[in-house]
């Protein structure tokens, strides 16, 4: 089989898809070319964006979108010449799904059920084509180790007001109130489009005299390493998709918590759930009245989770059905669409 990959965001959750792609299938990736001279180029590069794009779908038999954005937009306002199999993340629902043309998309792919009930109740007319491939992700560079308790808390992710980091440092300073013992371990870097955030972020650490008790990492390289020095591993977001850095968490054995936004009960067990901050400082501050063997009993837990729940593999199965039912319809190069 012909198959065709579009993507132009990141490949942060596709490389080991896309690996698996290449051993089954005659694969390609959309190359988008761009017209550089001044004149006419904004006229000149729609006119090679969708002819080079028209041209990339005819020659395969199934077209893959791992985003549902600007590419499938486009292409699914272009005469339908391949089958087209996209995955929906979370962002794409709030800034794209509306301008695509769903009705020549032949398979959707939802990270979690609770995008699919979100999806569905958007575009109920597509709800036979949906496919529920749930959060995952390579666990293999992440192993759990043996460490001393030392009320280490930690955040990774972008600093962005989606992750509500700012929160979680206001909610530290009550945590601390009750009990000094904590330190706050922020990794991630500066989003260029959320700057006063970033600062924000910084200027309540200070106002709130909290230098000595909180780390900002910047950008972190090597994950696996930093996550040996966590014990406990918040999300604070209000919204996600795929999240990946609980999971990793997680497969590194480290308590995870995480406020209760849509879907969360698809990453992690009810009982490490909160919505407010005053449940947050109730269970961290249970978990530290544990004893050492109760944590690294929660520590195993976490990692065994993982292991079952998170499985690369299994979503590879689950995108590769998909993509070998949208093939067996019938053919759109003998003219049926």
């Amino acid at each position: 089989m012909r198959l065709g990959v579009a993507i132009q965001e990141t490949w942060g959750f596709f490389n080991e898809i896309y690996a698996d792609f290449q051993k089954r299938y005659d694969v390609s990736v959309f190359d988008r070319r761009v017209w550089n001279l001044p004149v006419l180029r904004s006229r000149v590069n729609d006119l090679l964006y969708r002819h080079d794009l028209k041209q990339f779908m005819s020659k395969n038999d199934v077209v893959f979108f791992e985003w549902a954005s600007e590419l499938l937009v486009v292409a699914t306002h272009l005469p339908k010449v391949s089958r087209i199999v996209t995955r929906l993340h979370r962002y794409e629902m709030y800034q794209w799904v509306d301008r695509v043309n769903w009705d020549l998309v032949d398979k959707i792919i939802v990270v979690s059920h609770a995008k699919k009930a979100e999806f569905q109740e958007r575009f109920p007319a597509q709800a036979g084509k949906i496919i529920v491939s749930g959060p995952s992700t390579s666990l293999g560079r992440f192993v759990p180790c043996p460490k001393t308790y030392d009320g280490d808390i930690g955040i990774l992710c972008h600093l962005t007001p989606r992750k509500r980091v700012y929160d979680l440092i206001i909610a530290f300073y009550s945590l601390l109130q009750q009990r000094g013992d904590f330190h706050l371990h922020i990794g991630g870097g500066m989003d260029p489009a959320f700057q006063d955030y970033y600062y924000a972020l910084h200027s309540i650490v200070d106002d709130l005299g909290l230098r000595d008790k909180v780390t900002f990492y910047g950008n972190i390289q090597d994950t696996p390493a930093w996550y040996k020095n966590i014990d406990i591993f918040i999300s604070n977001s209000y919204s996600e998709g795929l999240q990946v850095a609980p999971m990793e968490a997680m497969a590194s054995g480290c308590y995870c918590l995480s406020h209760h936004w849509r879907g969360a009960d698809e990453l992690l067990p009810e009982e490490n759930l909160y919505y407010t901050d005053d449940e947050l400082i109730h269970r961290i501050l249970d978990y530290c009245r544990m004893s050492d063997t109760q944590k690294q009993e929660q520590r195993k837990r976490m990692r065994e989770w993982a292991e079952k729940n998170f499985d690369i593999d299994q979503t590879i199965k689950q995108v590769v059905q998909a993509i070998e039912e949208a093939a067996k319809v019938t053919s759109v190069h003998s003219g049926t669409a």
